[in-house]
């Protein structure tokens, strides 16, 4: 999507407590000054926008991204302290609050303008995208871009450039050269001298020298904790222990707790409530109509679900009433069908002339494939605690966006944003969903009819299943030429609605012609980003597509696909990496089935090996091997748990995820019709990752998209069925 080759600005600051505050500009000038006011408590010294020194010369680094079970501020942080040569064992961790100042600009700027920017206009182009930013609330974690955006071009840079100022005072002050000193574990040597300090000494006389633009970065070789499989996440104690803080632990004093029931057909307002029943239950304080449900605000949490229940409400009609997930696919269809005839559609890829290639084509391969919608399911179901008090409103929660939930919350309030405070905790889970700001503002809404009143509001996993942003369902209609050689010769694809990446459809493959296209059908249900977004469901498509031409071919599917990626090296180490792992030419027992996917996500590379065992007649997924490049892989530990976790996810929803749609309504309710692979149904999976010094790429969500077409291909080795419809149904 982008490359990382910028690094931000760096000039010295001011000094304040006698301490030492160097910013990190974004403009001309350094923000530092402006950032102390509000980051600085007590004895606190702000070094930079990213990191304090303590008195007793410990660090605490702040990170403009949440903590949903990913480690990336576990990452973020190793990344500053390996660069500012920090004593590991002195670090901890400060979530940025949500304040426009700490808003994401390194994450739009490396999604809108990738590539290399003069030296001289660097700082103005961050100041151009800090701008951007603040101004559409922009403060999230997600799309596998905290360690490649904000890692790469703040963390490091700020690191880098703090470490060379206090060298600089450090030196100044010794009467030495700045290249007789080192840093190391938090302090400054000159050993011809015997001299050491620790950092906090030198605050004063490097606050007074304007820092680099341009740090010297390390180089590999010189890391210490990046890429150190020792390094060991920080907020592991604490969950282990279970003294971790998330949203639905949040106790305030004189708190009352809610809980909501909106309608059930997306787009459907409120038209009357009937609340007198509830409304004598014992606990009930108030029942609040909301723009298109209500809710209940009670003593407990039991006490708000059980009155709810007794509410009687009624909802506006619409013809969405009458929709089904068949009534979805039947309009996908005719909607494709359409563009075709009066070339009504977009187009992604337009290489040669696929069409003309494959209607003069002695042999076509053609197949169809769909996916249905999918929802989040986070182990926290959706909970926000909100007070309102004095004009001013108060949030606790687990947010993917503070700062946009600020921004949401005073908008639905009709208040100044300043008057909003966001404190965000830990989220159980997130992969999009907690991006999204309709439970906050509907617990500030809550909380507003009882001011002064602290309000947990907790979605009951029914809400939370049949209320989600989901993951579209999508059709795709693939037609490829083979020449004599079996090899594709044309390639056309065409699939309904286009989110983002935009890259997800394209193929790493050399076709002569290709031609991607889409048509947009819009439904009534809501969409939300979920894990690698459109790559989870078009790596299922492109990955089978590739292993129905091999079997038509007669062709084994890694040679078909070795064939193919000839001019694409990195795609081929990774392929070649997975069948080594694998052992993929080896002898599998009886009604074994292996099978193999490869896709480019979030600039990452992921190959996936998947056995199963289909010899009892039924599906049992039994290994899984998985081979990703990221480039760099700054936190071993952590970009390996994410391999897996994204695994999970994505077979979870390969083999039983499927939301559907009856009488405009979402059917599923709960964990035993939406289910999950669990412990005992899981497989064993095993993880390589190549270090290949290509640019950044993310982890979160590379590790989903192979998963599904690893898992099929390896159904039709092991029985002949070639599956095309998601979830696996086998009779």
């Amino acid at each position: 999507m982008s490359k990382l080759t910028r690094r931000a600005f760096l000039t010295a600051g001011l000094v304040v407590g006698g301490g030492l505050v160097v910013g990190v500009a974004i403009r001309p000038g350094h923000r530092t000054p402006k950032l102390a006011e509000f980051m600085q408590k007590d004895d606190e010294v702000l070094v930079n926008a990213w990191v304090k020194l303590l008195p007793d010369n410990s660090v605490t680094v702040i990170v403009s991204h949440a903590e949903m079970g990913q480690g990336a501020q576990s990452a973020l942080a190793t990344m500053l302290a390996d660069e500012m040569d920090v004593d590991w064992a002195t670090v901890t961790v400060e979530e940025a609050p949500a304040h426009g100042e700490y808003a994401n600009f390194h994450m739009a700027r490396e999604f809108l303008l990738p590539g290399k920017m003069p030296g001289v206009i660097n700082q103005t182009i961050n100041g151009v995208f800090l701008t951007i930013s603040k101004s559409i609330a922009l403060q999230v974690t997600g799309g596998s871009y905290s360690i490649r955006s904000t890692g790469e071009r703040g963390m490091r840079v700020a690191g880098a450039a703090a470490r060379e100022l206090l060298i600089q005072a450090a030196a100044q002050q010794w009467q030495v050269a700045a290249t007789e000193i080192r840093a190391e574990n938090s302090h400054l040597y000159h050993d011809a001298s015997n001299r050491q300090a620790p950092y906090i000494e030198f605050a004063k006389s490097a606050a007074a020298q304007q820092g680099s633009d341009l740090p010297t970065l390390k180089t590999p070789d010189q890391f210490k904790l990046m890429g150190n499989e020792a390094i060991q996440r920080l907020d592991i104690p604490e969950k282990v222990d279970g003294t971790a803080q998330f949203g639905i632990d949040v106790v305030l004093p004189d708190m009352k707790y809610a809980t909501v029931k909106t309608a059930p057909v997306f787009g459907s307002k409120l038209e009357s409530v009937d609340s007198a029943a509830a409304e004598k239950m014992q606990g009930v304080i108030k029942v609040v109509k909301l723009g298109n449900g209500v809710g209940v605000i009670a003593d407990s949490y039991w006490q708000a679900k059980k009155a709810i229940a007794a509410v009687n409400v009624s909802y506006s009609k619409s013809a969405a009433d009458n929709t089904s997930s068949d009534t979805i696919m039947a309009q996908f269809r005719t909607d494709m069908d359409k563009a075709v005839t009066n070339g009504d559609e977009e187009t992604d890829v337009s290489v040669g002339n696929a069409r003309k290639v494959i209607k003069k084509a002695a042999k076509v391969v053609s197949a169809e494939y769909s996916v249905p919608y999918l929802a989040h399911t986070t182990m926290e179901p959706m909970n926000c605690t909100a007070l309102v008090k004095d004009g001013k409103v108060e949030v606790w929660t687990g947010t993917q966006n503070p700062l946009g939930i600020k921004a949401s919350i005073a908008d639905d309030l009709e208040i100044d944003v300043e008057n909003v405070t966001v404190n965000n905790v830990y989220l159980g889970g997130g992969f999009g969903r907690r991006a999204m700001n309709d439970y906050p503002t509907q617990a500030a809404l809550l909380a507003k009819a009882v001011p002064g009143l602290p309000v947990k509001m907790i979605w009951s996993r029914e809400e939370d299943t049949q209320h989600d942003f989901y993951r579209p369902a999508v059709l795709s209609r693939f037609n490829a030429a083979l020449d004599d050689s079996g090899l594709p010769t044309a390639w056309d694809n065409q699939y309904v609605d286009k989110h983002e990446p935009k890259e997800a459809p394209y193929i790493p493959y050399q076709v002569a012609n290709q031609f991607i296209h889409y048509i947009e059908s819009p439904t009534h249900i809501p969409f939300g980003p979920w894990r690698s977004v459109d790559h989870s469901q078009h790596a299922f498509f492109t990955e089978s597509f590739i292993d129905e031409l091999a079997a038509a071919a007669k062709q084994e599917p890694l040679a078909y696909r070795r064939g193919l990626l000839q001019s694409q090296p990195r795609y081929l180490n990774v392929l070649n990496a997975v069948a080594k792992m694998s052992n993929w030419d080896s002898p599998l027992p009886q009604g074994w089935g292996r099978g193999i996917a490869i896709h480019g996500a979030f600039n990452s590379i992921v190959a996936e090996v998947v056995e199963v065992d289909m010899s009892a007649g039924d599906l049992k997924v039994m290994n899984v091997y998985c081979v990703a490049d990221a480039g760099f892989a700054y936190s071993p530990n952590a970009f390996r748990a994410q391999m897996e976790s994204g695994i999970i996810f994505g077979l979870t929803a390969a083999l039983h995820g499927e939301i559907t749609i009856k009488d405009g309504a979402v059917k599923q309710s709960n964990l035993h019709d939406y289910q999950m692979v669990r412990m005992n149904t899981a497989p064993d999976i095993f993880v390589e990752i190549i270090n290949s010094g290509e640019r950044t790429g993310g982890a979160g969500e590379p590790g989903t998209p192979p998963i599904a077409p690893a898992l099929t291909n390896a159904i039709f080795a092991a029985t002949g069925k070639r599956i095309r419809q998601l979830p696996v149904k086998l009779s």
